[in-house]
């Protein structure tokens, strides 16, 4: 028998919160993330990563575009250290990313305003700069053309 998917679950109950809601949340757990050791954000960020498949994709929509806003009004320090370690868990296990739905998370991040997926941008940008050639290659053999080509990788 698996475990229960608490991190769905969480995940969901989070997504079904009007906006207003959502957003203080998420940005509190957020900044949680923070103040955490390095084993416990690779546990969050696995959490995420095995959670978010198994989320019906419209409710995973409406709290994976909150958590792009929430991360453009947190500091570029923060958000490099928060996006470094979604790369970093990617690159190492790059079957997490199988089951995502990459296309309809594109589109979620196409709809942000210009500003927003410009910030956002930069930061992905910068981190990937910052990569070890063998790094970026593995990156980039994961991530889907139209997103490389949007990003300008």
């Amino acid at each position: 028998m698996s475990e229960p998917n608490y991190a769905g679950n969480i995940i969901v109950n989070l997504a079904s919160l009007p906006d207003f809601l959502r957003k203080p949340i998420l940005k509190k757990r957020m900044m949680e993330f923070f103040s955490m050791n390095e084993q416990e954000r690779k546990e969050i960020i696995n959490n995420a990563l095995e959670a978010g498949p198994t989320i019906p994709f419209s409710k995973f929509a409406k709290l994976f575009k909150t958590w792009l806003e929430v991360l453009t009004t947190i500091s570029e320090e923060q958000r490099t250290a928060l996006f470094s370690g979604y790369i970093e868990e990617v690159v190492n296990s790059p079957q997490k990313l199988i089951n995502f739905n990459l296309d309809g998370i594109l589109e979620i991040f196409l709809s942000l305003d210009n500003a927003k997926k410009e910030d956002l941008i930069a930061t992905i940008n910068k981190i990937v700069s910052s990569l070890d050639a063998k790094t970026r290659n593995k990156l980039f053999l994961i991530i889907p053309d139209g997103v490389k080509s949007y990003i300008g990788f």
